[in-house]
């Protein structure tokens, strides 16, 4: 693979230097790999999805920029130099916010999509993914082939919140993400990181995670006390009260069944049920749920 296409797979170089990341092969089964220019790419016309979230994309594309590609585009070809989009519609368009002007691509003869699937998950299986490779191809089963988190947990043997909680490692800030590309953070310590909602603090606890080797239940302490302290600098903040392990449980059986964040409150006289939702869309998927 040369250096062209390596920039773009986000590959830095080799394993022992800094920055440099491994990108797993791609099954043979895929087909041929290469670099095609972004401009040589027509849309697919049978594009289930409408519409694109902006803030989604622009996460996307922000962790492009750090990382690179993680999962190649799969296009056919049209003929000799132009090529028609079968699956990657997303990253194709945060390539195109990020400024590249080639992507990596697998180039099939035809859109057998169900073989395209099934090598996919194959690559899941292999054991030496790390955790952004994996939440991208989690991403990838998700928006190009129209699977569910339960979906995607079912065809790679894993429960739904393990795969859910995969994908929330894009929700990190992008220097966070380069730490866990580069193997520097593992998925608990990025996970642990999850708990603080400020991205600069993020960033700053897993600087510190790397720069003292620090294990996943040191940084759960350290988010804690960043927490606390975040809520006795702020005076509107309301006190932090632990929840009874019943709330934690309902909260927790909701969210999986639900697949979403849910939350819990209960005062002496009422209580408060939050379900949080992407878009409209979303919020049809979640009342057809509870219908």
């Amino acid at each position: 693979m040369g250096d062209g296409l390596d920039a773009l797979l986000g590959i830095g170089g080799d394993d022992d230097e800094p920055g440099g990341r491994h990108q797993p092969p791609v099954p043979a089964a895929l087909g041929q790999l290469e670099a095609v220019p972004i401009e040589a790419i027509a849309p697919n016309p049978n594009q289930p999805r409408a519409r694109f979230d902006e803030a989604e994309l622009l996460a996307l594309s922000e962790s492009i920029r750090a990382v690179g590609i993680l999962q190649p585009l799969l296009v056919r070809r049209i003929d000799e130099d132009r090529y028609e989009l079968i699956a990657g519609e997303r990253r194709l368009r945060a390539a195109r916010m990020v400024g590249l002007v080639a992507v990596p691509a697998v180039i099939r003869h035809t859109d057998e999509r169900g073989s395209l699937e099934q090598a996919i998950v194959e690559n899941l299986h292999r054991a030496d993914l790390n955790p952004l490779e994996e939440a991208a191809a989690y991403r990838q089963l998700i928006d190009d082939f129209g699977l569910t988190q339960e979906a995607v947990a079912d065809r790679v043997g894993k429960s739904r919140s393990a795969v859910a909680n995969t994908l929330r490692l894009f929700q990190l800030p992008s220097a966070v993400q380069r730490l866990i590309a580069a193997n520097e953070l593992s998925a608990g310590h990025a996970r642990a990181l999850l708990a603080f909602p400020n991205p600069a603090v993020q960033e700053e606890l897993a600087v510190e995670v790397v720069r003292q080797g620090l294990s996943v239940r040191a940084v759960e302490e350290l988010v804690r006390a960043a927490s606390h302290r975040s809520s006795e600098s702020d005076p509107t903040a309301r006190p932090s009260r632990s929840k009874p392990a019943a709330l934690l449980e309902v909260e927790q059986l909701l969210g999986d069944r639900l697949d979403t964040r849910v939350e819990v409150a209960l005062s002496k006289d009422r209580g408060r049920l939050v379900v949080e939702f992407a878009d409209l869309e979303d919020l049809d998927r979640i009342l057809r749920l509870l219908s």
